[in-house]
């Protein structure tokens, strides 16, 4: 830099004194005059050098500076890539954690149904090797028999029964936010009480198919089965779910007053039938007569069994009937987010359930 600037200036000023040299040869020839021009141009060039050099000085420094602030900026950028990085790798490790404590839940819920049916096949092969014939056990046809294939088509149909109600949820909750007409709108609040009622209709065959294993819940979560009524929810939690999320007019909720009087009223009758029907069940077994090589005569207790079955529907349809005069009482944007509520409370329920198992494998 310096070596070119001084060329530079030497260049420049050869330049402007070399005619003066020259014009001072020369004597007296109108010298005066080309001596105030020379100074001019000397005055001018060299405020040009100045400027110059001090352009070359400030590049010179900021340089440097600049670099300096690149250099410390590059480790502040690696630190948040590597956070970036972590945080990454810690969403990615919760969701492997999800996956397998539902991968666990799963296998639970299968080994109990394989040990439920090996007891149930123990207790058949048992009856059977004393003469005990499947009329006798009290199986009249093949709709009320106990078959691994029944129960396993019902779990099958549930677990894809709740991953079409969380779209339909989803599909209500995106509607209803981007004011979808009311018509359009009401087609997608029957479609998801129909999707109620498709559930109430496969329950229905798994209590024909085992009604001890639907009612005992063990194919709901953990948390699911602290609110378990019958085989299903209450009725009357439907309305504590719904109600509150609600803007009702007076009349409206005055209607649902009376309604969750009638759900409370149906509620304390069903529990009496099932109170009343489990005594009579344990007098049923208790008073069975021992047959030959150690069974026991079990007709009067299956009798029992399939008066569960009929109390198990009847459970059901008093919570859909619940479900569709309470949709009645609505508009259309209350029944949406009323579905949506519930969807949402049940999928709460679920998460719950999955986060309570969760802590298991998180380290101490």
């Amino acid at each position: 830099m310096n070596s070119s600037s001084t060329q530079f200036l030497n260049f420049k000023r050869m330049d402007v004194y070399e005619p003066m040299h020259q014009f001072s040869m020369w004597g007296d020839f109108k010298g005066n005059i080309y001596q105030d021009a020379a100074a001019t141009m000397i005055i001018e060039m060299d405020a040009k050098l100045d400027n110059q050099l001090s352009e070359d000085a400030s590049h010179t420094t900021n340089g440097p500076s600049n670099q300096c602030d690149q250099e410390a900026s590059k480790p502040v950028d690696k630190v948040l890539r590597r956070l970036a990085q972590n945080r990454e790798a810690a969403r990615k490790s919760r969701l492997r954690k999800k996956a397998y404590v539902q991968q666990l839940e799963a296998s639970r819920l299968k080994l109990l149904q394989l040990e439920q049916e090996l007891e149930q096949t123990k207790a058949q092969c048992a009856l059977m090797s004393a003469g005990v014939n499947a009329s006798q056990l009290g199986f009249h046809g093949a709709a009320n028999s106990v078959t691994p294939a029944g129960i396993s088509a019902f779990e099958l149909e549930y677990e894809q029964w709740v991953d079409i109600q969380n779209k339909k949820t989803t599909a209500l909750k995106s509607a209803l936010h981007s004011a979808l007409p009311d018509p359009e709108l009401d087609i997608l609040v029957k479609d998801t009480l129909n999707h109620y009622a498709n559930l109430f209709n496969i329950k229905a065959t798994a209590a024909k198919a085992d009604v001890c294993y639907l009612i005992s819940g063990v194919w709901k979560t953990s948390t699911e089965r602290l609110f378990l009524w019958i085989g299903g929810f209450r009725p009357s939690d439907l309305l504590k779910v719904l109600v509150p999320q609600l803007d009702l007019l007076d009349q409206q909720s005055h209607d649902l007053y009376n309604l969750t009087q009638a759900c409370q009223q149906a509620e304390d009758s069903l529990s009496q039938g099932m109170e009343k029907l489990q005594q009579t069940l344990a007098e049923a077994v208790a008073c069975g007569q021992a047959l030959g090589g150690g069974g026991y005569e079990m007709r009067n207790a299956m009798d029992k069994l399939e008066e569960l079955v009929r109390l198990v529907i009847q459970a059901d349809f008093v919570r859909h009937e619940t479900l569709q005069q309470t949709l009645r009482y609505l508009t259309t944007r209350q029944a949406a987010q009323g579905l949506i509520s519930l969807g949402e409370y049940f999928h709460r329920l679920r998460e719950l359930s999955s986060a309570w198992a969760m802590r298991l494998c998180e380290p101490a």
